[in-house]
């Protein structure tokens, strides 16, 4: 599917039907934004004819190296930037390929992606603020940094929940706070991979000389918020190491707590068993066993040697 967005003075247009090119070739002079989701071949290659633009094939726009992510030509530059895709159970970086030209921007995506929507609400709400396809561009990637920006808060209070629990509701329930760690630890990679290809592509993009000199400042700050968020991710990391570590270490004292408390019946019922043995050896002579009070005094003694351990552990404060 392909939206076509043309700009006339302050007005906007929507075309999805492109044979309306061919009837009218002065629409394709007002052409701002070109926003192709899911692009089949026969779209591309009309595309392709209509403006005069090679496209990147899905796999060269999925490389990370850097003269892969940004480059730029006498007429265009291509840009491949990630979109993070986030949920409750997954998170994945999706590759977005731009394309700008003169006053026009093609973007190629395979995914719904929430910040293209918000940006087609506000572009039709005010078409006048964006002149051409540099601030289209700008504006995806300033609302994408915003929507990293809350996922970011919102993995913050998730971590400290979980730190809550560990400390507080901890049930032995091991295997779901490990896998929770896990899930959290991926999702802060993806989101740290995601603002460092951001930073690369508008550091470059920077650079250029062929973007509005208006749009420096904008550019400036989205750098300095990427570079704050990017912290942030790292400040994640430790927390999540650290709650990893606390737990680990938790884990141990709860096997230790079972441990000694093995050791300690040990110790109880070690010297009951040994005068059991005693008194259960089969020989011929034993003082005791013919004793009326053989039987009884045996249990005494048994009695007195569990007890006098528990005394002692419990006066020099063990248990």
């Amino acid at each position: 599917m392909i939206k076509c967005f043309l700009k006339n003075s302050n007005k906007l247009e929507v075309v999805t039907d492109f044979n309306e090119f061919n009837s009218d070739e002065d629409k394709k002079s007002k052409v701002v934004w070109l926003d192709m989701l899911h692009p089949n071949q026969e779209e591309i290659a009309f595309v392709e004819k209509t403006f005069g633009i090679d496209f990147p094939t899905k796999q060269e726009s999925e490389e990370i190296e850097i003269s892969s992510r940004y480059w730029e030509e006498d007429k265009k530059i291509e840009i491949n930037s990630y979109f993070l895709i986030a949920n409750e159970e997954t998170a994945h970086n999706e590759t977005v390929s731009f394309i700008l030209q003169g006053n026009l921007l093609i973007s190629i995506r395979y995914k719904e992606l929430r910040a293209f929507e918000e940006f087609s609400k506000r572009f039709y709400y005010a078409p006048k603020e964006f002149k051409n396809g540099f601030y289209i561009f700008t504006q995806l990637l300033d609302i994408r940094i915003d929507a990293d920006a809350d996922i970011i808060e919102k993995l913050s209070k998730d971590i400290t929940k979980l730190r809550k629990h560990v400390f507080t509701d901890y049930t032995n329930d091991d295997e779901d706070i490990l896998e929770k760690i896990s899930s959290f630890e991926d999702l802060n990679m993806n989101i740290r991979e995601n603002l460092t290809d951001k930073q690369r592509i508008l550091t470059s993009f920077l650079k250029s000389n062929k973007y509005d000199v208006s749009l420096r400042a904008d550019i400036v700050i989205m750098l300095k918020d990427i570079k704050s968020l990017i912290d942030y991710t790292q400040f994640n990391f430790e927390r999540l190491d650290y709650l990893q570590n606390i737990f680990v270490g938790m884990l141990n004292i709860e096997q230790n707590k079972v441990i000694k408390i093995f050791t300690i019946m040990n110790v109880i019922f070690l010297p009951p068993t040994l005068i059991a043995s005693v008194y259960g050896m089969n020989f011929d002579i034993l003082p005791e066993l013919r004793w009326d009070y053989g039987y009884a005094f045996s249990l005494v003694l048994m009695v007195i040697s569990a007890v006098t351990p528990l005394a002692i552990f419990k006066k020099k404060g063990w248990i």
